[in-house]
């Protein structure tokens, strides 16, 4: 007995349909932006609103004092609290505007900074 071989063409599916987006040419304003979200979604402005008011609480919940210090919107953002070391006073330096005088710098405490990096997706939007 012989086995036949069936052979199945394999068809590449075409990337998941990109929806061609039109440049915006003006800023949006907060409601705006909840307008165009409500528009494009089945949810109200009130949701919407709710939702981005979560979104800002889980954030300032990753940034405070004891929290993990970092926030990623997947694909889009990452935002990282960075320590900066306190710097000592410094006497007689050299004025870089001034050639020949000579400048005090005062000391500067210990801050913490927000950093925010963008991710690959929004990177690709700029382009």
């Amino acid at each position: 007995m012989a086995v036949e071989k069936t052979v199945t063409n394999t068809v590449k599916k075409a990337p998941a349909s990109v929806s061609k987006t039109t440049a915006i040419q003006e800023k949006y304003t907060k409601t705006a932006i909840l307008n165009e979200i409500s528009e494009n979604t089945s949810l109200t402005k009130k949701q919407v609103s709710a939702v981005l008011d979560e979104l800002t609480s889980v954030i300032e919940r990753h940034m405070k004092k004891r929290g993990v210090g970092e926030f990623t919107l997947p694909g889009l953002l990452k935002i990282k609290s960075v320590k900066r070391p306190a710097r000592p006073a410094r006497k007689n330096v050299p004025n870089p505007f001034k050639p020949g005088e000579f400048m005090d710098i005062p000391k500067k405490a210990a801050t913490t900074r927000v950093k925010i990096l963008p991710l690959k997706k929004l990177k690709e939007f700029a382009l």
